[in-house]
């Protein structure tokens, strides 16, 4: 058993020696750039087959052979492809990458050497989009959609700020942070986003969102409906009191000038008996006749 581990541990270390480095390869790319994957360097002459797999059996399979100079896909997107020649560099190019390709990729070659195996993880980044909104009493920085979480801090820094996370279904992660100040007397503050694919401050003016400001977008338009409800008021008294004085006038009885005599008014005259002049004046008040202009 311990003649078994010892040359294991010696084929091992002879395996990476040959492959010139770790047989693990750690590769990060942002959403929609180019991920190049590698494989182990052997010479043009000696390669004999080179595949690139997937650890799924039903997903991608990328394979060429020298002999024959032929190149074989299986279930792989036309997004994925060989960077290079394959019998000179038989390195995977994925362009544009998403986060569906995420996962582990296992190049084998086959060579007059001997065969060889270089496993990769590919890791996808998606930049957060970066968001700084306040309402009357409050601050809100929010990253959206990041892989990974984005980490939020604050200018001036401040203990009571609280954050919260929401996980979604295809590995993104958005976190918001919320910082009041109502109280503070600085002009502006300052939200810090630190991302591996970016980092971004945004300020926001305090000043345009203050309660005094506030105060008076809410008061300058109440004064001036108060305003204008009382000029209306003092409107409609006028014409009221005008009214009122009109009515009154006309309730006063009032005598016209003498109208040219037509012929119907004459023969309707005619007919009338004639009136005693005791009867013209028993009503008359010469205080209540006008002349009408």
């Amino acid at each position: 058993m311990v003649q078994t581990r010892a040359v294991l541990a010696a084929l091992l270390f002879l395996l990476i020696n040959l492959l010139g480095g770790s047989a693990y390869n750690v590769v990060s790319v942002e959403a929609g750039h180019e991920a190049v994957l590698s494989c182990p360097y052997v010479s043009k002459v000696s390669l004999l087959m080179v595949t690139w797999k997937t650890t799924c059996s039903t997903c991608c399979l990328l394979a060429y052979r020298s002999d024959y100079n032929k190149t074989r896909r299986l279930n792989c997107s036309e997004r994925m492809t060989w960077k290079y020649s394959p019998d000179s560099d038989p390195a995977l190019r994925i362009y544009p990458v998403n986060l569906g390709d995420e996962g582990n990729y296992t190049c084998e070659i086959a060579s007059t050497s001997g065969n060889f195996l270089l496993f990769s993880s590919l890791t996808v980044i998606v930049p957060p989009a970066v968001t700084l909104t306040s309402d009357s009493r409050t601050a809100i920085c929010q990253a959206s959609a990041g892989k990974p979480a984005a980490e939020i801090s604050w200018i001036p820094a401040s203990n009571h700020s609280i954050e919260e996370e929401v996980h979604h279904p295809n590995g993104t992660v958005t976190r918001v942070s919320y910082i009041g100040w109502v109280h503070s007397t600085l002009p502006t503050i300052t939200c810090l986003v630190t991302h591996p694919a970016t980092n971004q401050t945004l300020s926001l003016d305090l000043s345009y969102t203050s309660p005094r400001l506030l105060y008076l977008l809410i008061g300058g338009p109440a004064s001036v409906a108060a305003v204008s409800g009382v000029t209306l008021c003092l409107i409609f008294v006028c014409r009221a009191f005008r009214l009122r004085k009109l009515a009154h006038r006309s309730a006063v009885p009032f005598a016209t000038k003498n109208f040219r005599s037509t012929p119907l008014r004459e023969k309707r005259d005619a007919v009338k008996p004639p009136v005693s002049s005791e009867i013209i004046y028993q009503n008359y008040n010469p205080n209540i006749i006008y002349m009408n202009c």
